[in-house]
């Protein structure tokens, strides 16, 4: 027996209303280009619409002009998604709740989630987003996934309850070591004053 190994999220498909509620949702306020748009190939009825949300995957969408937006909170029963996370730079994570605001948007407020700083909001149709940024960069050659697993380790071993900023800072240095080669024997922490 043989795993079918992934290799990245592909797209996710979400059930909406009619296009335009779509379109100014993903494009007017996510700012995720609309680049595509066909007939659902499974229910000629939807058109499926497809936004890139800025790493080149897709999020898609299957509209019916028949169906209206419903804010009402979508499901969080078992086996349902409970939120879609979307990444943004530091920058535009420091100016999401002005930005919601102006629209009248309810929102979280800014959550600390040690290694991310975390936004939260209902999209028209009842699906709560994330804006999401990272706290750090990984070091050349290394993911963000590959400095939350090495701080994941950091964490469990000094019984810290969550992650955050000081195992990120030394989960870097042990992968940037890991990652550069040095003429030294001894690479360890030094004063030079």
């Amino acid at each position: 027996m043989r795993k079918i190994q992934t290799q990245g999220l592909h797209h996710v498909t979400l059930m909406g209303a009619d296009r335009q509620t779509t379109i100014d949702f993903w494009e007017g306020l996510l700012g995720m280009p609309f680049i595509f748009d066909q007939p659902n190939l499974d229910r000629a009825s939807e058109s499926h619409l497809y936004f890139d949300p800025g790493d080149g995957r897709l999020i898609t969408v299957f509209c019916d002009e028949d169906r209206n937006a419903d804010p009402t909170r979508t499901s969080t029963d078992v086996g349902c998604v409970h939120h879609i996370a979307f990444n943004v730079s530091q920058a535009t994570s420091k100016q999401v709740a002005e930005r919601l605001d102006e629209r009248g948007i309810k929102h979280s407020g800014h959550k600390d989630r040690g290694f991310m700083d975390s936004f939260y909001f209902n999209d028209p149709l009842g699906l709560t987003i994330e804006l999401a940024s990272y706290r750090f960069e990984p070091p050349w050659g290394y993911t963000h996934a590959d400095v939350l697993l090495e701080a994941h380790k950091l964490r469990v071993a000094r019984e810290d309850y969550n992650i955050q900023e000081t195992h990120l800072a030394d989960a870097i240095e042990i992968l940037a070591t890991r990652n550069r080669g040095s003429l030294s024997d001894d690479r360890g922490p030094k004063n030079p004053y």
